[in-house]
């Protein structure tokens, strides 16, 4: 069973945002070994990252507003390659203030959800959720609509 890493700078403070990423992380616990670390936020992207790049294995996705966007399935089949492949994926979501030079570049790949700008905390939600539907697409579940 492939092993999902979520990096996030900062926590989930608000009930709400708590809740979806819990529903969400039961929910990937079906198809793959999830974990959410936390990196306490800095004052600046640049004091974030040794922590960041510490926290990092196996391939690297960095979402960033300069990176690829992929429709659902495309997702999909981007998880899927890397899980039959037998390796570990790491995401990572930066804070309100970004993310350093220094992440992006060990990053494998920048993955861009929109070219919107969104709360890191939502973010989270959001990445959760579309790897859940990426693996339910894989799987033949009926989520994906």
């Amino acid at each position: 069973m492939i092993k999902v890493n979520f990096v996030c700078v900062g926590n989930l403070k608000e009930k709400f945002f708590v809740d979806a990423a819990n529903e969400y992380l039961k929910r990937l616990s079906r198809y793959c070994r999830a974990e959410v670390k936390e990196i306490a936020e800095r004052r600046t992207p640049e004091e974030e990252a040794d922590d960041i790049l510490r926290a990092l294995r196996g391939t690297v996705i960095v979402l960033a507003v300069e990176g690829k966007k992929l429709s659902s399935e495309g997702f999909a089949a981007r998880l899927k390659r890397i899980a039959d492949a037998g390796g570990e994926i790491t995401f990572v979501i930066g804070s309100s203030e970004g993310l350093s030079e220094r992440v992006k570049a060990r990053a494998d790949g920048l993955l861009s959800f929109s070219d919107m700008t969104f709360p890191h905390r939502l973010m989270r939600v959001m990445l959760l959720e579309q790897t859940y539907r990426a693996f339910s697409i894989n799987a033949g579940a009926k989520y994906h609509k």
